[in-house]
């Protein structure tokens, strides 16, 4: 089974190249993260014809997050405990076959020491209180999605530009840990220990032509999880392009 999470940065603006890409790529389930949309505004019929089944949490303009699979959509819940209607829509969770699956729009944080960072700790902090409660680590617990945060320097092109900058601060990577106390482990790495992986590039500074980006988008897995991965690939070839997201898909090969 072919797992993948993509920021699309707008479901209906990039809605020929994620098509394209589903086409070419043919995933069992895409978690989407950023689909910017309502619930009765997204695509669900485009897909439809792809032959997904379609779960949504949206948000008018910003957030939003989506699973996309071709097998049944089973046990699907939006949010965390204790959520207003108000509250920003970044996370969907669901059972696929015999995987547990939580797609996570994490939040940005704006600048270290802001009032937003504040709120990225403590909405970290939920999520690791979240998981901890919920999932058996014994089954197939699978988190995906932009968890905008690095693990470490190897998920930086410039460590020193970025040291203690949003995104690679130590206080965003410590709340990431404690999101993997319950059992977790970054599936990426587990394959890949070199640097130079990355997942998101600024659109602002050219970042990807010039090959400046960030690995901000995971996968964390249960050991039974891991066990059945096959492989972890960033599909770069994605983020090139007219019209791209400014993050590529990252795919998961599981057994």
């Amino acid at each position: 089974m072919k797992i993948a999470t993509w920021n699309v940065n707008s479901v209906r603006a990039r809605l020929p190249r994620v098509v394209d890409w589903i086409e070419s790529r043919q995933p069992d389930v895409l978690c989407l993260q950023e689909i910017k949309c309502l619930d009765e505004q997204f695509p669900r019929e485009v897909f439809e014809d792809l032959g997904y089944r379609v779960a949504t949490f949206g948000q008018k303009t910003y957030n939003g997050v989506a699973i996309l699979s071709k097998q049944n959509i089973e046990d699907v819940f939006r949010g965390l405990p204790g959520e207003t209607q108000d509250a920003h829509k970044r996370v969907i969770g669901a059972q696929i076959g015999d995987t547990l699956l939580l797609n996570l729009y994490v939040v940005n944080g704006e600048r270290v020491g802001s009032d937003k960072y504040a709120f990225k700790m403590q909405w970290m902090q939920r999520v690791a209180d979240f998981v901890r409660e919920r999932y058996d680590m014994k089954e197939k617990v699978v988190l995906c999605g932009d968890f905008n945060v690095t693990f470490d320097d190897r998920d930086v092109y410039d460590p020193e530009a970025w040291r203690e900058k949003i995104l690679c601060s130590t206080e965003e990577r410590k709340a990431l840990a404690k999101i993997q106390e319950a059992g977790l482990t970054d599936a990426f790495r587990h394959f890949n220990q070199e640097g130079g992986h990355y997942t998101w590039w600024d659109f602002r500074t050219r970042g990807f032509e010039r090959g400046q980006g960030l690995r901000i988008d995971h996968f964390l897995m249960s050991q039974a999880a891991l066990a059945a991965t096959k492989g972890i690939e960033i599909d770069k070839r994605a983020r090139g392009g007219e019209k791209p997201s400014d993050h590529a898909p990252v795919v998961a090969d599981l057994e």
